[in-house]
């Protein structure tokens, strides 16, 4: 056996892995990348099966009070048509996704402090009401109370991302945000018993190897039930809009290490891995991630929602996603999971 194989049993086997050996796997090069990606796609089949599940997305709002340095939803950005999609406009959306056969809604917007929680709540009542669908929320920092008026309305998960874990770094990317009140709502999300997610993004300005290896162990201490981890995207509106977009193969490894460590998360080939100079979610696919997440955000929203530009399918009917998903599946000889796929760590 190779060091490198040792080196993935090591931190395969461990409860605790430690920094040293994430990094080096990390620096992977060669023949050792393509080991790594095949050790994480070995784990992914062990634990989560070959069934890849589909999240529906629909981003019902692009009105943000946030000015984050990366984010083309910017406040900052006042070029962007803001838009908010009605009550009527959501449940549609959400039906013709559950016609598809889809069991998961990911209801996503900015971080927008005008949102009328009780609104929102009754949406998720009614998405509860009409379908079989698991609701998931991702509309960024909340008060406690709101986060329990939704969970008790039936939303089930909720996906708030930490983006980085290095304060410093974080700071300088938010600068209207703090770092331990993000820490704060995700630890309330799963005390109120979310099925609770985060991520990262690799490929931001200043980071370093050893904050995406601080990272990928704060999802291990945290044990979400899902982690997305995409690539930094450069928006010419925003203050990094000069800077260059992140490597696909740190994001791979990033992906593939994070699988090897945290081996019973939800991880999504995401949609900005989708959008770099060519489609890598298959790649993605292969190196450790079970989800797929195609978009049912309807005309003309779809094309307003612009966190960062050349986003994937801006002009497709919504109805085209999911065929399209189902090709990418049996391209790699596996299939669509058409199930709700709560996480593995609860009974429902």
């Amino acid at each position: 056996m190779s060091k490198f194989e040792s080196l993935l049993d090591r931190v395969a086997g461990s409860d605790a892995p430690d920094m040293a050996d994430i990094l080096a796997l990390l620096n992977a090069s060669g023949a050792q990348t393509q080991a790594l990606y095949r050790r994480a796609d070995d784990i992914r089949r062990a634990r989560m099966g070959d069934g890849i599940l589909l999240r529906a997305i629909v981003e019902f709002s692009s009105r943000c009070s946030r000015d984050c340095a990366y984010c083309g939803l910017r406040k900052a950005h006042r070029q962007l048509k803001r838009y908010r999609m009605n009550t009527a406009e959501i449940l549609a959306s959400v039906l013709e996704a559950a016609s598809s056969g889809i069991k998961t809604v990911v209801l996503q917007s900015g971080e927008d402090d005008t949102l009328d929680p009780f609104w929102l709540a009754d949406v998720i009542r009614a998405i509860k009401s009409g379908t079989q669908m698991a609701v998931t929320l991702s509309v960024g920092e909340k008060p406690q109370e709101v986060y329990a008026l939704w969970r008790g309305a039936g939303a089930d998960r909720y996906l708030l991302k930490i983006e980085t874990t290095n304060p410093s770094l974080y700071r300088r990317l938010h600068p209207d945000m703090d770092f331990d009140r993000r820490l704060e709502c995700l630890r309330v999300l799963r005390e109120l018993g979310y099925q609770t997610g985060s991520g990262s993004i690799v490929g931001l300005p200043g980071q370093t190897a050893e904050d995406l290896t601080q990272d990928i162990l704060f999802f291990k201490r945290c044990d979400f039930d899902m982690i997305g981890i995409g690539p930094f995207i450069a928006h010419p509106d925003t203050p990094l809009g000069l800077e260059g977009d992140g490597d696909i193969q740190a994001v791979l490894k990033v992906l593939a290490v994070t699988r090897i460590v945290v081996n019973n998360a939800h991880m999504p080939a995401t949609t900005a891995v989708g959008s770099l100079e060519e489609d890598h979610r298959l790649a993605a696919l292969k190196s450790g991630a079970n989800v797929l997440m195609p978009n049912f955000t309807p005309q003309p929203y779809r094309q307003a929602y612009e966190i960062y530009p050349h986003k994937r399918c801006l002009t497709e009917t919504s109805g085209a996603c999911v065929p399209c998903m189902e090709t990418m599946a049996s391209a790699i000889g596996r299939c669509v999971n058409y199930s709700r796929g709560d996480s593995l760590k609860i009974k429902v």
